[in-house]
């Protein structure tokens, strides 16, 4: 054999697999057919992130004078600027991967890997030459693509996915959003902030629409705020485009709605790249567009793995990492713990940003569970007034009768930064008192958990 890993995609589940199996003494290979870091770092969290930086920098830029900070002048953003500087991160970012690779002795062979034979590659590179090597196992970390909708077929011009919408060459003077998930929200604000009329669509009654239900009312007021305009419970049914514009036909509880943009970003979820692969060629069971794998990520072919996007859980680059990690360990004879999926955070990166792990309140009450249910909101906070970001709140929900806490939900600025306090005490079982008798600096965002989970308890202070 040539390897004892080849990990087919560079992605945060493929290079965090790679780099923790040549720890463990393996010898890997990464095949990888575009650039190195994945989707993740080079077209998604990334330079989304980056974009969004600048968009913070702007809105601080516009209300300085709240600060004391007077500037002359014309304050704008060079759109262009700001594309590029997110090119560069993510850029960076990429070359920090590669220089991880080298570091711990990985080989990344650049083209298209399938599976031949249980064991064995094939890999296509661009110049359709193709070269075939094995490994005692395979991991596959291939990710997933934006998804298209039957009667939104992206051209990549005037329909676009989120590749395009992070390499705009121009700012568009309109843009309709579909979809108000996590890539739908965070490049609607951007836009939106940047001074692109923006459109927002959603199916569903809420935005951000697997958050809780407070969250998600709380960042529609803050899109709207910002003038957003939200239209809820609602489909995009026809797309005509005439010259330089789209007629998009939209579909409402109170009828038919014309709206035209400049252009349609299309954020309707993702499709897993199981195709092409040489899944079916090898019987790799597959079930809803997604691949079957165990606890440990085996599929039912002995040799082979697969993690990330491709298979069934939640699709974020923090899980996919864990996966790997997992995989590997049990692969090198390590006894790891299964992942817990109950326990997973999940982050959005607008303003305010949300993040929250566990159920939601509706959630808590549809399984029967009796609640203590805690709030603390930012306009109490010291640090938050004292900082000019008082949108949001920090909720908690507890099981009454165990202690057990089922969930958290933050909205606000920099939570996303805080929402590991609450995945490390549900992991480790800590009560509400663990909480508030552990003592947390004054003044942050972060002594809102507490005074959360104390009002939970009907013991908060500043409320």
């Amino acid at each position: 054999m040539d390897f004892d890993i080849i990990i087919i995609g560079s992605g945060p589940g493929g290079y965090v697999a790679a780099i923790r199996a040549s720890k463990l003494g393996l010898k890997v290979v990464v095949v990888e057919k575009a650039e190195v870091g994945g989707i993740c770092l080079n077209w998604g969290c990334i330079p989304t992130k980056a974009l969004l930086k600048s968009t913070q920098v702007y809105e601080y830029a516009k209300h300085s004078s709240d600060y004391g900070v007077m500037i002359n002048g014309e304050i704008k953003p060079d759109f262009n600027a700001v594309i590029s500087r997110s090119r560069t991160v993510a850029d960076t970012m990429s070359k920090g991967v590669q220089f991880l690779f080298k570091k711990n002795n990985i080989e990344i062979i650049k083209g298209s890997g399938k599976i031949k034979a249980p064991k064995t590659v094939e890999v296509t590179d661009e110049s359709g030459s193709i070269k075939e090597i094995s490994a005692e196992r395979i991991i596959l970390a291939t990710g997933a693509r934006s998804r298209e909708l039957p009667n939104l077929k992206q051209d990549g011009k005037k329909i676009i996915g989120y590749r395009e919408a992070l390499t705009m060459q121009k700012q568009p003077k309109s843009m309709l959003v579909v979809g108000s998930g996590a890539i739908g929200s965070e490049l609607a604000y951007f836009y939106n902030s940047m001074g692109t009329q923006v459109t927002l669509i959603e199916l569903l009654p809420n935005v951000l629409p697997i958050e809780d239900e407070d969250v998600s009312k709380q960042i529609e007021r803050s899109f709207k705020k910002a003038g957003m305009k939200v239209m809820l419970e609602s489909l995009v049914e026809q797309v005509n485009i005439e010259g330089d514009i789209c007629k998009v036909v939209v579909k409402t509880k109170k009828g038919i709605e014309n709206i035209e943009a400049e252009v349609v970003f299309s954020a309707v979820g993702i499709a897993a790249n199981i195709e092409g692969i040489g899944l079916e060629e090898v019987g790799v069971k597959t079930e809803k567009g997604k691949v079957v794998v165990d606890d440990f990520y085996k599929t039912n072919v002995e040799s082979i793995y697969a993690i990330g996007d491709i298979v069934h859980g939640p699709a974020l680059a923090h899980v996919a990492s864990a996966e790997g990690i997992i995989c590997v360990e049990k692969i090198a004879g390590l006894n790891p713990e299964p992942l817990d999926y109950s326990n997973i955070p999940g982050c959005t990166y607008t303003t305010p940003e949300v993040a929250s792990v566990g159920i939601t309140e509706k959630q808590a009450k549809e399984k029967g569970y009796e609640i203590k249910v805690g709030k603390f909101p930012f306009t109490a906070s010291g640090k938050a007034t004292s900082a000019g970001n008082r949108d949001g709140f920090i909720k908690v929900i507890f099981d009454a009768k165990t202690d057990k806490w089922l969930g958290a939900h933050f909205v606000g600025a920099n939570v996303t930064e805080m929402i590991a306090e609450a995945v490390v005490a549900r992991r480790k079982g800590l009560t509400a008192h663990d909480i508030t008798r552990s003592v947390h600096p004054h003044p942050t965002m972060s002594e809102a958990v507490m005074e959360a989970v104390a009002a939970a308890y009907g013991e908060v202070i500043h409320i």
